[in-house]
């Protein structure tokens, strides 16, 4: 017998409306999204909304994978209808009002404990650390490049000149170009990591372009 389609798993686009939350955790900053379409509501943990900055954005929206999630909250578990976006095309941004912003709970697990198997170990809403740098070692030998990321710059980030932490960062992307596009792909640390620097020289994003160009003005409609 042939084995029976995942009914879950498909590729649909739909048009839609996302609003994407800012969330303070334990590991700093994380953004989360409500995806509102004509075929049901869902929540959205996907590493490309890392960029985005706070807002409701229309746009069309590539699905292939909707599940049901369980995740601690309030002492118990909550379940959520979860969506997985292969991409998205963004055509417009409001900010969220009030009931839409306390539609997503700041309880909310961050998905980088998720996907570390990390449980929750501390309030939402305590002051976030510090990220850690993310660094090359100096050593030949050992290799602490995060996964994902490549680094043809090695001479440069061993040079421990001022441009190495930056060139271990951002690997193939360094040196970095005025417009700039992430890889949404690479471990979520690292990813947010560059998101952080990035603004630090004067980078913003184009959410229509997803591209990161110095000037550019976040809030474009």
């Amino acid at each position: 017998m042939e084995p029976t389609a995942d009914p879950w798993l498909f590729t649909i686009t739909v048009p839609g409306k996302l609003a994407v939350r800012k969330i303070h955790g334990r590991n700093g900053p994380f953004n989360v999204g409500h995806l509102v379409t004509p075929i049901g509501k869902f929540a959205v943990k996907d590493a490309m909304l890392e960029q985005y900055p706070e807002g409701k954005y229309d746009g069309e929206f590539v699905i292939s994978y909707i599940d049901v999630k369980a995740y601690p909250s309030g002492g118990g578990f909550r379940l959520e209808n979860r969506a997985t976006l292969d991409s998205m095309a963004l055509s417009g941004i409001d900010k969220l009002s009030r009931a839409e912003a306390r539609a997503i709970s700041n309880q909310e697990v961050d998905p980088l404990d998720e996907e570390l198997g990390i449980q929750p170990a501390m309030p939402a809403t305590a002051p976030p650390p510090e990220p850690a740098p993310v660094q090359a070692s100096k050593d030949p030998l050992i290799d602490t490049t995060p996964f994902g990321v490549e680094t043809p710059s090695a001479a440069v980030a061993a040079s421990d000149g001022p441009d190495s932490d930056d060139a271990a960062l951002f690997g193939l992307l360094w040196p970095l170009e005025e417009s700039v596009k992430l890889d949404s792909t690479i471990d979520r640390r690292t990813l947010r990591a560059q998101i952080a620097r990035l603004s630090q020289l004067g980078y913003a994003l184009d959410f229509k372009s997803q591209l990161w160009s110095v000037g550019a003005d976040q809030q474009a409609a």
